[in-house]
């Protein structure tokens, strides 16, 4: 008998969608498919390829309505945030799409008489894209634009909670006119995903996903030679200097924090405080997360919705039960937060004062609605405590001195330093991670290194 998958709802347990999983025969079709498609597609011009994908981008926002609802009734996301993930998903892909040509474009090497001499781009083939659930327009269309503009044809392994997903991009790709077989999904079991991973159709393989997850992937990649590209966890650091603008950075901190029920990957986890300006930082900090409307995420008035189910919900509880047993204090009275209830994904905001680096809230991805506040005695102080991770996606600096925010960033052991934000991507500069955090490169003209390969040219002229 067929497996299947049902998308369980955080908001109330009910039955999102119920999806049978494919079987090798249906795999094999689909690879089948896109190996022959990928052959015709890779001639077609760049010009060409970004009239359609625009075209898919403009089927995608054109629904953003019922995609939104959609979000929210399958991970929890208040249903006031969830057009935005569409918003960046339009922001992502147009960029993406109008520097292809330019990403794409021959590479020029130094005249030589008698030689023609240049570097071109080649799409690697078969791009497979195993995204989470966490972000699954946004963390999927990093890899699936780009490899499509390059001229690969990709298959989409999405989440089990966000199996919908996969549907609408290839509903959009079809009213775009698409190529059959140049975007396909596959809904898959973890078995069937690594097999899939192991096909020596598969060129390239972009995961977004947890460290344990990551390491599934390389093993089953090693040995291969095949492209792999790694987001996983993240930790990430904030430090608020002395001289910075408490009242206008606090929001976009608190958010940087607490968006999504903390379920980001470059959300921010840890916050260290210079100690001049400690206590009116938390006063305000503590003040701004108060504010919070925990509840039903339908509900346009919610601010803070359900984690992703329960499980998720319980490690959150249990590590922040671990930090006070070590001697933190919660910030947060949860019984100010009436849906906070034990055994629901409902979970209340928290921020943990008197935390120090033995504790797993400070060293571990959390993924969750909990914060850690932590004094310093200055700069030097600040950086080691940052640095001292096994993750390195972002680091936000806080301060009026972007001389010296310079100065830190060069210090800092991370993907990506961000000076008065963060939780934010550009898409016109690079998404990496270090240590633990991965490897591989998305977004901006290098993004598109990943998925070509270059192949040189070198003409000898024959003699008149």
């Amino acid at each position: 008998m067929a497996e299947k998958s049902a998308i369980i709802s955080p908001i109330d347990d009910s039955i999102v969608a119920e999806r049978t999983l494919a079987g090798d025969k249906e795999i094999h079709a689909v690879v089948k498919a896109a190996v022959a498609a990928q052959e015709d597609w890779r001639h077609v011009s760049v010009a060409e390829r970004a009239v359609l994908c625009h075209r898919a981008v403009d089927a995608l926002v054109a629904d953003t309505d019922v995609i939104s609802e959609e979000i929210t009734r399958q991970i929890g996301r208040p249903i006031r945030s969830t057009p935005g993930e569409l918003r960046g998903l339009e922001e992502r892909a147009r960029y993406m799409i109008d520097i292809a040509a330019c990403a794409l474009a021959d590479i020029a090497v130094a005249d030589q008489p008698g030689f023609t001499r240049f570097i071109r781009r080649e799409p690697v083939g078969l791009a497979l894209t195993i995204a989470p659930w966490n972000y699954p327009y946004l963390t999927a269309v990093n890899s699936i634009i780009p490899a499509i503009m390059a001229g690969n044809a990709v298959i989409l392994k999405h989440s089990a909670q966000t199996l919908l997903c996969a549907e609408r991009f290839a509903a959009a790709f079809a009213r775009a006119g698409l190529p059959a077989g140049v975007f396909q999904y596959l809904h898959l079991s973890h078995d069937a995903t690594v097999k899939l991973v192991k096909d020596d159709a598969i060129n390239f393989v972009s995961f977004t996903g947890s460290v344990a997850g990551g390491e599934v992937m390389e093993h089953a990649a090693a040995g291969l030679f095949k492209g792999l590209a790694l987001e996983l966890g993240g930790n990430d650091p904030s430090y608020v200097r002395d001289d910075a603008d408490l009242d206008n950075i606090m929001a976009d901190l608190v958010d940087g924090a607490f968006f999504n029920s903390g379920q980001s990957c470059c959300g921010i986890e840890r916050i260290y405080v210079d100690k001049k300006i400690y206590a009116p930082f938390v006063e305000q900090f503590l003040h701004s997360v108060n504010q919070y409307r925990l509840g039903d995420p339908l509900n346009p008035d919610t601010t803070l919705g359900p984690m992703v189910h329960r499980a998720a919900a319980a490690r959150v509880r249990s590590k922040i039960e671990q930090a006070l047993s070590q001697g933190a204090k919660a910030g947060i009275d949860s019984k100010c937060f009436a849906a906070d209830r034990q055994d629901t994904p409902y979970l209340a905001p928290q921020v943990l004062l008197d935390v120090d680096h033995t504790m797993a809230v400070m060293q571990e991805e959390i993924f969750g609605p909990v914060v850690g506040i932590m004094q310093v005695d200055g700069d030097r102080e600040a950086i080691e405590l940052m640095n001292d991770s096994p993750y390195g996606l972002t680091a936000s600096i806080w301060t009026r001195d972007e001389a010296r925010a310079r100065e830190l960033g060069d210090q800092l052991r991370t993907g990506t330093v961000f000076m008065n934000r963060c939780d934010y991507l550009d898409p016109a500069l690079a998404w990496v991670g270090v240590k633990k955090t991965g490897r591989g490169c998305a977004l901006s003209i290098l993004g598109y290194q990943q998925l070509t390969r270059p192949k040189s040219f070198h003409f000898k002229h024959s003699s008149s």
